[in-house]
């Protein structure tokens, strides 16, 4: 099995909604991505996904800016993987390559909401702990930081997402 990661090219964008379409029941996600594409909030480069040896994206993790309190951080949202390509450990290499992006790319802290036992592996844990909250009311275990390098303790505060995650 040959896969590598990359950032997402202009020339790719068709292949990348394919994949959000096939992984998730319904547009909602494609259409997230595409709406955030299209914000100020994307950030090009950390916008990454999996292609096969053909070089076909087979998997997509998108990092985005939000506003915590009175600083800034990254949202992860969406990552889907083609549904054939599940279970293959492609979303766990796109989402490292999205994460070592924001490390290089000199980011602090990047929030996720999903499950809790997916995203520990990465080192992601409860955003209480770090004075983040979200927006919505969740559990607090499904809301999650994690603290890349350059982490000093801020920002803290409630997260603001862009305007497209309103649509979701």
């Amino acid at each position: 099995m040959t896969v590598r990661t990359r950032v997402e090219l202009p020339s790719d964008t068709a292949e990348t909604r394919r994949v959000h379409m096939a992984a998730f029941p319904g547009p909602e996600e494609a259409d997230l991505v595409d709406a955030l594409r299209r914000d100020p909030a994307f950030l090009p480069d950390l916008s990454v996904v999996a292609v096969d040896a053909r070089g076909v994206v087979i998997g997509h993790a998108l990092l985005t800016r939000l506003k915590i309190g009175n600083g800034r951080g990254l949202a992860l949202a969406p990552v889907a993987v083609a549904p054939e390509w599940q279970r293959k450990g492609i979303g766990t290499l796109v989402v490292r390559a999205a994460l070592d992006a924001a490390e290089q790319a000199g980011e602090k802290l990047v929030v996720v909401l999903g499950d809790p036992a997916y995203y520990a592996r990465f080192g992601f844990g409860p955003a209480a702990r770090h004075g983040v909250s979200g927006p919505f009311p969740v559990d607090g275990a499904y809301f999650q930081t994690l603290q890349l390098p350059g982490y000093d303790g801020t920002p803290k505060g409630v997260c603001r997402y862009p305007t497209p995650f309103a649509a979701v």
